[in-house]
């Protein structure tokens, strides 16, 4: 947490508009971007960033300034929203990378093979445990440093380090056993 994040909490606790504004503003991106990463749909993925903020507003009171950072706590509610609604659903949570941009200029051979990769990397991902998803993400997508994955999930940095090493080598296992099973 940045040194001048806990006044900021403080004063959102006491109701202040513009501190509750500001920790929107500095955190939206990141939630939207995790709330994306899991559901795939942009205006979902907006809908649960959104509650998450109202989840934050209305539980501040909750939070503990001394543990982990505030992000961290976001990330928890995005988490626990995305899953309620997969739940109501009757779905499981995927991951939507099989939603693979590619520019104008590519062959559909090579969109084929993108979307193939993307494919397996999403299958490969939903193989993992929920924890080694999180620090793949955490790291690969959300671009965080192992200090900062440590403190989001409440560890140590060289855990989240072993943790990445474990969840990389199931993930390149996972890789090579779906090429395996191609013809």
């Amino acid at each position: 947490m940045s040194d001048d994040e806990s006044p900021l909490i403080q004063l959102a606790r006491q109701g202040d508009p513009a501190a509750c504004a500001t920790l929107y503003d500095r955190h939206y991106d990141a939630v939207y971007r995790y709330c994306y990463y899991h559901v795939g749909d942009a205006p979902l993925a907006q809908d649960l960033a959104g509650e998450v903020f109202v989840r934050m507003v209305e539980n501040l009171d909750r939070f503990d300034v001394r543990g982990r950072p505030l992000l961290a706590w976001l990330y928890a509610i995005a988490r626990n929203l995305i899953a309620d609604t997969y739940r109501k659903r009757g779905q499981s949570p995927q991951l939507p990378l099989d939603q693979v941009q590619v520019a104008d200029k590519d062959t559909l051979a090579q969109r084929v093979e993108q979307r193939l990769l993307a494919e397996d990397l999403a299958a490969a991902l939903r193989r993992l445990t929920e924890e080694q998803r999180q620090v793949i993400l955490l790291k690969f997508v959300l671009d965080h440093d192992n200090a900062e994955v440590a403190r989001m999930l409440g560890k140590s940095e060289g855990a989240i380090k072993s943790l990445q090493h474990r969840a990389l080598a199931a993930l390149r296992r996972a890789l090579e056993q779906g090429r395996d099973h191609e013809v």
